[in-house]
């Protein structure tokens, strides 16, 4: 299988353009393999950026997540909102979650953004992507970005791009965005050079002002004043679920709570399933288990970055 000459030109670009040593290694390792099909697959295209930001698979090339796809798609973004909002104070919230270069990920867009005067809230540790959203409209950003793949195998990493609403873009916002990373041409348009003042880090106190809006949410609490001691298994399938859903439940009021051991710890690699999506039986294997050996009355699970959630009874 030969290399279409338009690919064979993204990887040339690659290999004497603007990008590191390890990546160009990489290319280069593949080329002397000649693994045609992996660096077609890596390079015929430029990953695009839609309604819902980036997802693909992690590695060098064009149509991979990498830094400097994921550094792209923050120049176009941070292009956008500086001509959205001219002449005022921007800020951006920026979270992660547990997939294998998410906080790597998360680090690039700040850079990023901080280079182009954008002021970065950012969370110091892996959240989940419900209280970016919540941050986001918190703080009074005008946009905010999550690295994760949601429920996809661990060979995937993304980026989920927010407005000022805490949702994800919609029309015509999203076109926008589009089209000011698509019209990004070379990497040495990326402003990579991070400015530490325009950078603040947040955590905790995010959390406790999150908690106690969830907690606002009770539809009955005279109900969960009867059934607090309701036995529910929860496992956050090694994602990020387990940094504030146990508080939730305990900040609503229910004291019986079994957390999956086995799948409590965050984890790129997600040890224990084939793959993270709590909607699949598969997924839930253990925290049915755990159910039936407690003969618990609910299961709760949810994906690595804890914005779907599985139900058993």
């Amino acid at each position: 299988m030969q290399l279409e000459p338009t690919t064979l030109d993204t990887i040339n670009k690659w290999l004497n353009g603007n990008y590191d040593d390890t990546t160009k290694a990489e290319i280069q390792d593949l080329l002397d393999k000649e693994e045609t099909t992996a660096l077609t697959d890596a390079f015929y295209r430029d990953l695009e950026f839609g309604t819902g930001g980036l997802r693909g698979i992690m590695g060098a090339g064009s149509n991979r997540i990498n830094k400097y796809t994921i550094g792209t798609a923050t120049q176009g973004l941070s292009n956008y909102l500086l001509k959205k909002y001219p002449g005022e104070k921007i800020s951006v919230a920026i979270a992660h979650d547990s997939r294998n270069n998410s906080d790597v990920f998360s680090k690039v867009t700040a850079d990023v953004f901080s280079a182009n005067g954008i002021y970065v809230y950012f969370f110091e540790a892996l959240r989940p992507t419900p209280e970016l959203s919540f941050a986001i409209r918190h703080l009074k950003c005008k946009s905010g970005v999550m690295l994760t793949a949601s429920h996809n195998p661990k060979e995937y990493n993304g980026y989920k791009a927010y407005g000022e609403d805490g949702g994800q873009f919609t029309a015509p916002d999203d076109k926008l965005v589009m089209q000011e990373v698509a019209a990004i041409n070379d990497i040495s348009e990326v402003k990579f050079d991070r400015i530490d003042e325009n950078i603040e880090e947040i955590g905790a106190d995010i959390d406790n002002l999150y908690l106690e809006e969830i907690a606002k949410l009770s539809v009955s609490q005279e109900a969960i004043n009867r059934q607090k001691d309701l036995k529910i298994v929860y496992s956050p399938i090694h994602g990020t679920g387990i940094t504030l859903a146990p508080k939730a439940l305990a900040k609503f009021g229910f004291t019986n709570v079994t957390v999956v051991e086995e799948q409590s710890e965050p984890d790129g690699n997600f040890p224990t399933v084939v793959y993270p999506n709590p909607e699949e039986q598969e997924a839930m294997t253990l925290a049915l288990q755990k159910a039936q050996a407690i003969d618990a009355d609910l299961v709760l699970a949810t994906d690595p970055d804890a914005d779907r959630v599985g139900i058993a009874v």
